[in-house]
């Protein structure tokens, strides 16, 4: 990439920024349907910007506490906190994302996907959305990202979350009964947010 296209996306981002903040002040809040917020973080990874990827991370956290983001947006999230060395962190996000769509460490790693018969969320959740995942394993300037996620997505903890979520999400897709889809929900909710 030149010096000149690393500026016009930097420029780019300055722009989106600009235009949230205005529109803060101009309406008192943010309303973003157009999803400008989501839109930089792919723009600090194109450039390598990590470190400027992790500070407008910390502003839409701070912005935007209530968005839960999108898969995708997720995955450039754990990206950025890896890169940045936030290694706990990216711990964490990689939990999010995959509980997020569960099929998107597949799609990273180029292995075929196979849907599974599953309660799925949203329409982010299902197997054609993590197809359209802008990142790869055979990009060479995430080779360290990709060994480190490797490692992790094998590692004891997060098999056993993954196995425990799937089983959960399968006994849900055919429940009807109110009272059981809520004790699943209430299981779905504790696994996502266990720590250990």
């Amino acid at each position: 990439m030149t010096p000149r296209q690393i500026e016009r996306i930097k420029s780019k981002i300055r722009s989106i920024r600009a235009t949230l903040v205005a529109e803060k002040r101009k309406y008192g809040g943010f309303d973003d349907s157009r999803g400008l917020r989501y839109m930089p973080p792919e723009l600090f990874i194109r450039i390598q910007d990590y470190k400027g990827g992790l500070t407008y991370l910390k502003w839409f956290e701070k912005n935007f506490n209530d968005d839960v983001g999108m898969p995708h947006f997720l995955f450039e999230w754990l990206i950025i906190l890896f890169k940045t060395n936030n290694l706990k962190q990216a711990e964490e996000k990689a939990y999010q994302v995959y509980f997020s769509n569960t099929y998107l460490f597949d799609k990273y790693f180029g292995r075929k996907i196979v849907p599974i018969e599953k309660w799925e969320f949203s329409n982010w959740a299902i197997p054609e959305f993590a197809a359209h995942l802008n990142y790869s394993s055979d990009q060479k300037e995430l080779s360290d990202f990709t060994d480190w996620l490797k490692t992790f997505e094998s590692s004891e903890p997060f098999l056993r979350r993954k196995h425990n979520f799937i089983m959960t999400s399968k006994k849900l897709k055919n429940v009807s009964d109110i009272e059981t889809r809520r004790q699943l929900l209430a299981e779905l909710s504790q696994i996502e947010s266990d720590l250990n």
